[in-house]
């Protein structure tokens, strides 16, 4: 199922487990790493897409997880012709997407990538949010950084007032108003990113991607 310009209607989904860490799945039988994703059929949402991928790819139900937000917009990307099949050549340029932001509310032990005879993963491992764009195939890294940046915003917030109360501290009051300060850095010799955040902070601000503007590597 195509629109007038060639583009296949897809939903890809953001997974993230209590820490804001994400699902991060690896392709079978490659070195890729990437979302879950697929198409929307004709007659389907994308929220049923979004619900029937998770568990084809993922192995999970709808009450395993928390719809947190999705994007406003298609997102989308063109195919090279070599990733094409010849019979979709000339017609078919590539996906659109929705993507969907979601909180595990189950256990990792739940997750299985063998709920179907046709598995797109063969390893996964929970990953920080801001994901290393160079695993992942090159015609893809744009519309990850645009979903990863439009849907940060809305990470839910780590609170951690209890580590105050277990050590007999109360917290200060601009210990719990002031916004965090993020440290952003990216390792590109290993293609680690990570986000240090300062204990007790609350978010208060939408963290700034590592990749810097127009950067995809």
């Amino acid at each position: 199922m195509l629109d007038r310009e060639g583009f296949r209607p897809n939903v890809g989904i953001i997974l993230l487990n209590q820490k804001n860490q994400v699902f991060w799945g690896k392709r079978i039988r490659t070195h890729s790493w990437q979302f879950p994703q697929g198409g929307i059929d004709r007659g389907e949402s994308p929220e049923q897409a979004m619900f029937r991928e998770l568990h084809e790819e993922v192995g999970l139900q709808p009450e395993h997880v928390r719809i947190v937000a999705r994007t406003r917009d298609w997102l989308r990307y063109e195919v090279p012709d070599r990733f094409i099949r010849r019979d979709a050549r000339g017609h078919y340029k590539g996906q659109k997407q929705i993507w969907y932001l979601l909180q595990l509310m189950a256990h990792d032990w739940q997750l299985n990538l063998r709920a179907t005879n046709h598995p797109e993963f063969d390893a996964w491992r929970w990953n920080d949010y801001w994901v290393p764009l160079d695993v992942v195939v090159e015609f893809k890294r744009g519309v990850y950084e645009m979903a990863l940046t439009e849907l940060a915003r809305f990470l839910p917030r780590q609170e951690h007032r209890n580590r105050y109360l277990r050590g007999g501290m109360r917290p200060r009051e601009h210990d719990e108003l002031a916004p965090i300060q993020t440290q952003d850095r990216y390792d590109r010799r290993s293609g680690d990113p990570s986000m240090a955040l300062p204990p007790g902070a609350v978010r208060e601000r939408v963290p700034r991607s590592p990749f810097g503007p127009g950067d995809e590597s």
